[in-house]
């Protein structure tokens, strides 16, 4: 099945195309010239929902989405769904994370709880009333200082304490095969083989 993806993130994109290629082909919302849509919802499940409909709507294809965040337990589970900009707009991707880490770390205390959140969403069409929605949880902390060189947004920070690395220090391979993206995306895969409207 084709699916017009609904992200522009390069990172996103890499580990979507690694987890769920063959048994879906993605096709980029950059590549069809639609650009990102508006994330002003205050859950995971309402902006991939948004994010899925307005690509759908764009491309007239099926569309996947994901909103997918860091939740610190210290912080009441920020920076949540603001995570991509909780220290601001400004600057290329690369600057965005290194504020947003900087920032984390100035905020946290000694409790370092924290998990990763992903909610994928899958529509047939823009007014599908039964879209799939998948959810997965990563739970790990929050290293004292970043360390590794893979991943992207958190990932130097996210430490997985079972492993003693952090999510950046893991090959791509490992992380597609246990992170949050990961879980979410099996378990769509899971939806959609046992969906009766395939």
């Amino acid at each position: 099945m084709k699916l017009v993806v609904a992200s522009n993130n390069p990172g996103k994109l890499r580990e979507l195309q690694a987890i769920l290629a063959p048994a879906l082909e993605l096709v980029p919302q950059s590549a069809l010239g639609i650009a990102e849509a508006d994330e002003p919802h205050d859950t995971f499940i309402e902006n991939a929902l948004a994010k899925a409909r307005h690509a759908s709507r764009a491309a007239r294809l099926p569309a996947l989405a994901d909103d997918s965040g860091l939740c610190v337990d210290a912080l009441g589970g920020e920076p949540g769904v603001r995570s991509a900009y909780y220290a601001g707009r400004e600057g290329s991707r690369e600057e965005r994370d290194a504020r947003n880490n900087a920032r984390l770390l100035a905020a946290l205390g000694e409790q370092r709880g924290a998990y990763y959140c992903c909610v994928m969403v899958l529509v047939r069409h823009v007014d599908e009333p039964r879209p799939l929605i998948a959810e997965g949880i990563w739970r790990g902390e929050i290293a004292r200082a970043p360390r590794g060189a893979n991943g992207f947004g958190y990932d130097p920070l996210f430490l997985l304490p079972a492993l003693g690395r952090t999510a950046a220090e893991l090959p791509p391979a490992e992380k597609n095969r246990i992170s949050h993206r990961a879980l979410a995306a099996r378990r769509l895969l899971e939806l959609w083989h046992g969906d009766d409207r395939r």
